[in-house]
Order: C-alpha cells, then structure tokens, then sequence
C-alpha cells in the first residue's frame, strides 16, 4: 500500500505540472474558439526568457541577491510575455477577426514556429538553468502508518499548491468579473460581441497576456524542476489530452483531466507496463483521450454545444 500511494501522489503531482500548461489552452479556447497550438511555444519562450534573464541582469546590474534577480527576471519575463500578446492581436489575430476557426488554428501554428525561432535567436539554444530556490529534498510522511513513510517530492508539493491557487483566481477572473464575462461572450461569438460594444482586439491582448502569465509560471516550475532546453515545448503534446479530457472551456476541468492524466500513465506503467512489455505512460494519455472522443467529446466539464437548425 505504501508503494502504491506513492506512485499515486507521484502521478498525481505530474498532473498538475500537465495541468499548468493546459491552463493555457483552456484560456485562449475560451477567449477565442479555437485550440492554441502555440502554447507549448509560449512555455518555451517564457522559460528561455526567465533563464536568461537570471543570468544577465546580475552583469547588467551588479545584483547579487538570488531573490531580487529572480523576481526582476519574472518582471521582466512576464513583460515580454505582454509583448508578445500585443504583437500577437495586433499582426496576426486583429487581422482575422471572424474568420473561420481554421484560418485561426492555422495561425496559431505560425505563431508556434515563429516564437520558436524568435526565442532560439535571442536567448540561444543551450541549456540553460532556473533556480527560484524551489526545495529540492524530499520528504517523508506518515512514518507511523508505512514502513519508512512515503516519499513526497515538496518541488511537486510546491508546484501544485502554485496550481491550485491559479485555478481559484482564474475561476473568480471568469465568473466575477465584468472582463472575465466579456471572454466568454467574445468565445461564443465574435460578431454579437462587437455589436454591443466589447472590445474585440482588447479582449484578445487580456487573454493572451493571462495565457503568457500562465505559461511564464509553468515554465519556471518546469525549467526548475528539468532544465530549460528546447523539448520542454513537447510537454504541451501531453497538455492535449488533459484538456481533452477536463473539457476546453473548463478552467477546473483543466486540473481534474491533468491529475488524471498524471496518476493514470504513473499507475498503468507500474502494474500494467511489465505484462505488455513497458512504455505505457508514453501512449496511455493519448489512448484515454481517443476513447472520451468517442464517448464524450466536449469532456467531463466541456459546454456541451447544441446547434439547433
């Protein structure tokens, strides 16, 4: 029971760093209708940002404290994120407004490989390093209970309290208040939107720059926790069935389907893996999500869409 319990809280913690990224797509869906294929990039460009960042505004500044570095390089991350949010509605997205939603995944695709680029040609294609002073050792639990307690990770603890508290703020962003409403009426359709008087370009520099901010904290937890390399953009690939699972307008869904997603590929590798031969939890995420897709394709907290004719 002690080694099951710490697979399960291991996948557990996995889900919700999964969970972060597709925080991402769950925004930009509910702002726009259409799936953001640039998230992973955004996650990439925030995490190459913030590391390099680190590393240069001690020489530009003749900073020594880690903690000021870090919190000036988040700033300055977190800025550049803006920008990129600005850049994003005014060249690209200000330019299809009430296009069909393959002209916009289209584009979202473009922009994926163009902020790849664009962060290779700034910031280099090394690996680079964040310490944010995230604990490092593990803990021990419940030593009365199991033989030598259960072993936690407190990074992972660390990275799903972090989790948790966007998704509260988030939820209270896009029920309370009046721009978060505006969001969802922009998602339901553009057109209407304009006609009464929300700022459709505005609306979309909102949500990109929430998405960038999103990504920015993602991208410290797992430039942390891995290093900051160019296959930290492939952690989106398992943010696509997360997303698929909780639902793509659902904020709390985006939590649900990443800790099942994480538990799930953590316990079928340990007990299912040795009788198939092994490397489950490199296909059980995507396998669950095709079979939601037959079932239950707007997933467990997804609107479900009605079109009446």
């Amino acid at each position: 029971m002690g080694f099951f319990l710490e697979t399960l809280i291991g996948g557990l913690m996995v889900g919700m760093l999964y969970a972060l990224v597709a925080l991402g797509f769950v925004l930009i869906f509910k702002a726009s209708g259409v799936f953001n294929f640039a998230q992973g990039a955004m996650v990439l460009f925030a995490a190459l940002a913030m590391a390099r960042f680190s590393e240069w505004l001690p020489a530009w500044l003749g900073i020594e404290s880690r903690l000021l570095i870090n919190v000036l390089a988040g700033l300055c991350a977190a800025s550049l994120m803006v920008l990129v949010a600005w850049m994003v509605e005014r060249f690209v997205l200000g330019k299809l407004v009430n296009q069909e939603g393959i002209t916009l995944l289209m584009a979202t695709l473009g922009i994926a490989y163009l902020m790849d680029g664009t962060g290779q040609l700034i910031f280099g294609s090394s690996t680079y390093k964040i310490d944010v002073g995230m604990p490092k050792d593990p803990l021990f639990v419940l030593d009365s209970v199991f033989p030598g307690g259960l072993l936690i990770n407190q990074e992972d603890l660390a990275a799903a309290a972090v989790a948790a508290a966007l998704v509260a703020v988030l939820s209270l962003f896009f029920q309370k208040t009046g721009t978060g409403r505006a969001l969802r009426a922009v998602a339901d359709d553009h057109q209407a939107a304009q006609s009464i008087g929300i700022p459709l370009s505005r609306i979309w520099v909102i949500v990109w720059s929430i998405a960038g901010a999103v990504a920015l904290v993602a991208a410290i937890i797992w430039g942390s926790k891995l290093g900051v390399q160019y296959s930290i953009s492939l952690v989106a690939f398992k943010a696509f069935p997360v997303v698929i699972l909780g639902g793509l307008t659902s904020v709390p869904g985006a939590i649900i389907g990443g800790l099942i997603i994480g538990a799930g590929e953590k316990l079928s590798e340990i007990y299912v893996g040795p009788m198939l031969g092994g490397g489950i939890e490199n296909w059980f995420a995507y396998v669950l999500a095709l079979g939601f897709l037959l079932v239950r394709p707007q997933g467990l907290f997804g609107d479900r869409i009605i079109d009446r004719v």
